[in-house]
């Protein structure tokens, strides 16, 4: 692979949108330790969020993915292999990140959520007034 070829595989890593529409990987192993994203995903997400017991789990899962999707693109800058190869890696790297922001949105409550923890919130700020009024 030429540098002209490495520079624009290592522009496809860095592209913010390169992971819409990617697969994302059922599984990933990082230094031996296989990760079963989509059982993970679906069972935080069947549990409505993500229990206290799996959290550790979750943040074990992102730091191998980080390592992973780090490890790739260095393989891809060192140019060490053929123009295919390279293509392989960004796709993998491509559903790394969508398997990252699958994870990273488990943390979040979801709009619905969040409005109805805002509306509440709102009616105790409410509530406290009026008491207040003489």
């Amino acid at each position: 692979m030429n540098d002209r070829q490495r520079e624009r595989l290592l522009d496809r890593v860095r592209r913010p949108s390169g992971a819409i529409g990617a697969e994302m990987p059922a599984e990933i192993t990082v230094e031996g330790t296989t990760v079963d994203l989509t059982e993970l995903l679906f069972e935080c997400d069947r549990l409505d969020g993500v229990p206290a017991s799996e959290r550790g789990r979750l943040e074990d899962a992102k730091a191998a993915l980080r390592r992973e999707r780090l490890e790739r693109k260095q393989r891809i800058a060192r140019g060490e292999l053929t123009y295919e190869e390279g293509e392989r890696l960004v796709e993998s790297v491509r559903g790394i990140d969508r398997a990252l922001a699958a994870l990273e949105g488990l943390d979040e409550p979801d709009v619905g959520e969040q409005l109805r923890e805002k509306e509440l919130e709102d009616a105790r700020e409410l509530q406290t007034l009026i008491r207040r009024r003489p």
